[in-house]
């Protein structure tokens, strides 16, 4: 084989490889294979240079929370609806109405892979809700494939993502503390996985007249005291590589804890109802 075959050929091989290696990214992570940290092709996000899970899209600023979470630090007030008070799930089922089938041991509740999501029994509009989270130590896998799961409200319609996002990147709409697949957390400020983490969030539902919305859903969160969101609206409802885009539904629905195959621990999880001025 004579020279500018031999380079011709090896030019040809590398680029195949390359095609062969973006097909990759765009296919579901094996076991084994590394998790994509984006995609391309997926859809513009309305008003932002950004497509939905885009890898370009600037990482999250790191930002150390301070002190730990001290387990009772953040008790329930006297108006709040406890949701899990580290005795049992009575106020939880399963995505069929059946018994909630996550582990509940030494005051926490585990996620228990392939049950499927966690829903509250009862259904709620506007609220402040606190939970505690750890993902497990060591750490598994990486990007989306690392301790993920999501605080969902109105079912599986808007979500707060929950991930093990330290030193671990991934696309920046998929980090701890992001509309998932809308907009990033304003910073990273989880701890390392093994450590307790909060989030306080502040939901407020959307109002619709008829098939039109007319107030989007709005969320306000803290994760380890750390601002994470700043009344961002919503767009629509939670997705993966789609764009988000609103279904009229009810004032009030089920809070969801998602079940991504890791097993998260929970605990501490209450809420207070939100009501307007002079209500």
């Amino acid at each position: 084989m004579n020279k500018p075959t031999l380079t011709a050929t090896l030019l040809a091989a590398v680029i195949a490889a390359g095609f062969t290696a973006r097909a990759a990214d765009n296919k579901p992570a094996g076991k084994d294979e590394p998790a994509p940290v984006g995609y391309e092709g997926t859809p513009q996000i309305p008003g932002s240079q950004w497509r939905v899970h885009q890898a370009e899209r600037p990482q999250p600023r790191v930002v150390t929370p301070g002190g730990s979470c001290v387990e009772g630090a953040a008790q329930p007030p006297a108006d709040a609806v406890v949701l899990f008070d580290g005795k049992d799930l009575s106020q939880w089922r399963d995505d069929k109405g059946g018994p909630a089938r996550w582990k509940v041991e030494n005051g926490y509740i585990e996620v228990a892979p392939k049950t499927g999501y966690m829903f509250t029994k009862d259904e709620f509009g506007d609220v402040q809700l606190h939970l505690e989270w750890r993902p497990p130590t060591p750490p598994k896998g990486d990007s989306q494939k690392r301790s993920n799961s999501g605080v969902f409200f109105f079912g599986k319609t808007y979500e707060v993502q929950i991930l093990d996002s330290f030193k671990n990147r991934s696309y920046a709409d998929g980090h701890a503390g992001a509309i998932y697949g809308q907009y990033p957390p304003l910073v990273n400020a989880v701890r390392p996985p093994g450590e307790w983490q909060s989030y306080d969030i502040i939901f407020t539902a959307p109002k619709f007249d008829g098939e039109k919305v007319v107030k989007p859903a709005t969320v306000t969160a803290f994760i380890n005291g750390i601002i994470v969101q700043n009344h961002a609206e919503y767009l629509g409802a939670s997705g993966h590589k789609k764009l988000p885009g609103y279904k009229p539904h009810g004032p009030k629905g089920p809070i969801g804890l998602q079940d991504h195959g890791d097993p998260i621990r929970f605990r501490n999880i209450w809420l207070r109802e939100l009501k307007g001025y002079d209500e």
